[in-house]
């Protein structure tokens, strides 16, 4: 019997018992949402390397850089347009307090959107210039506060294609996982989107992404009483507001977004994230730091299941991001779940 009892001890310090030990640290588990994957398997191998101080690849966390596009990268581009173009559009067809006053070119803007995902008639050449003129016109006059509202409002609505989601419940889930993992081994992770700067700030305020991680495209501010005066020559007052003006300074796509990181950060990233050809020159430039070892990942939408997308055209864009050196991220392959278990894909809906 007491062979018995000193048995059962001794095998309560190897099991249970060290399971109960309230002072051993709870390894935290990642990547929840994901299947294993190349993608996944990459970027686990890249931060273990980069972030062991016995290793030559080594980066100190000052120099721990990442950058991430937002639409299409980790929140939803697909319903049934970028969200930036789905409130131009709303702003000008149906918003009552500004749908007659929108100028002529605004209204067309919006026009344009509205037959592109009603009716699939292309967009005009350039329009992402089209668009970036006409929304800095749209919320012209609005002070900074004004707009975050406004944009929040509108991300508030249920968004048009899917059931369970409003607009600004459209991340990726898996994708979130990786700021949870890049956060935790000394990474500082920037948002570089073509989308206006503060609309972008306004939709990722809920993940905790600071306002000064955050660089997109940008209209010119000023002060509500400054008038015609330069602000070289004006001195704000204490009660005043930053307002939005009509003129815009920067629609932050392609090699646009290089110079904003270089002007605003003031160092080469060390790991690059995007989903189109307007971040190319962003990973490019990622890749071209020769100080430190770098990553660039696309993600292709290639989930016709799940969200509204063409997996052919994705294919095509997979074979091309892996010959430019960019690892690849399946939203049908290496995702378990893209919005959450509650979301549900369904057919687009419009009035």
């Amino acid at each position: 019997m007491m062979l018995a009892v000193i048995f059962a001890c001794g095998a309560c310090v190897f099991t249970s018992c060290s399971k109960d030990d309230s002072d051993s640290p709870v390894k935290k588990e990642y990547f929840q949402l994901w299947n294993k994957c190349e993608a996944l398997t990459a970027l686990q191998e890249y931060v273990e390397d980069v972030t062991n101080p016995q290793s030559p690849n080594y980066i100190n966390e000052e120099d721990r850089i990442a950058t991430f596009d937002m639409d299409g990268t980790f929140l939803a581009e697909l319903y049934p347009s970028y969200f930036e173009y789905n409130l131009l559009e709303y702003r000008v067809l149906e918003d009552p307090s500004y749908c007659d006053k929108a100028p002529d070119d605004v209204h067309e803007a919006a026009q344009n959107i509205r037959n592109f995902v009603r009716f699939g008639t292309a967009l005009p050449d350039h329009f992402d210039m089209i668009h970036a003129r006409a929304a800095a016109k749209a919320y012209s006059g609005m002070t900074l506060a004004e707009y975050h509202a406004y944009v929040q409002a509108y991300a508030a609505k249920p968004a048009n294609g899917f059931a369970g989601m409003t607009y600004g419940q459209g991340f990726y889930k898996p994708m979130l996982e990786v700021f949870d993992y890049l956060k935790d081994n000394g990474f500082t992770y920037y948002v570089v989107s073509g989308t206006d700067r503060f609309a972008c700030r306004a939709l990722v305020e809920p993940l905790g992404i600071a306002p000064n991680r955050v660089i997109g495209m940008d209209v010119k501010l000023m002060s509500s009483s400054q008038g015609e005066e330069a602000g070289v020559n004006y001195t704000m007052g204490r009660e005043e507001d930053l307002v939005r003006t009509d003129e815009l300074i920067i629609k932050n796509i392609k090699t646009n977004k290089v110079l904003q990181i270089s002007q605003e950060i003031g160092k080469i990233p060390v790991l690059s994230f995007g989903n189109s050809t307007g971040d190319c020159a962003m990973h490019n430039y990622c890749l071209s730091n020769t100080k430190h070892r770098t990553a660039a990942f696309m993600l292709i939408a290639d989930d016709e299941d799940r969200d509204h997308a063409n997996r052919e055209k994705a294919l095509n864009l997979a074979k091309k991001w892996r010959e430019a050196g960019y690892h690849v991220i399946s939203m049908r392959d290496d995702f378990r779940t893209i919005y959450g278990p509650d979301v549900v894909k369904k057919e687009f809906i419009f009035d």
